[in-house]
């Protein structure tokens, strides 16, 4: 299994890298919330998979803009934060 770091380490050749997306469903404005701190990302869609579009859209570009090059492969892992309480 590859640490965080190694995971953020981006491979020459076939660059892959990979990033953690947290989504969270805030229930007082019925939407989900696509966050993402390394590289700015922040939507909101009411639709989980229009969420995921959406994200999957905007990470290049945000990748663009935060000058991160020569990623040919992104992949990306969603990761819920949720609370329940009883």
């Amino acid at each position: 299994m590859l640490t965080i770091k190694e995971r953020r380490k981006m491979i020459m050749g076939d660059t892959i890298m990979s990033i953690i997306v947290y989504i969270n469903w805030d229930d007082e404005a019925k939407v989900y919330i696509a966050l993402c701190d390394e590289i700015g990302l922040a939507l909101e869609s009411d639709s989980y998979d229009e969420l995921i579009n959406r994200a999957k859209d905007a990470i290049p570009e945000l990748l663009e803009l935060n000058h991160i090059q020569g990623c040919s492969n992104i992949c990306f892992l969603t990761a819920e934060r949720r609370v329940d309480c009883a």
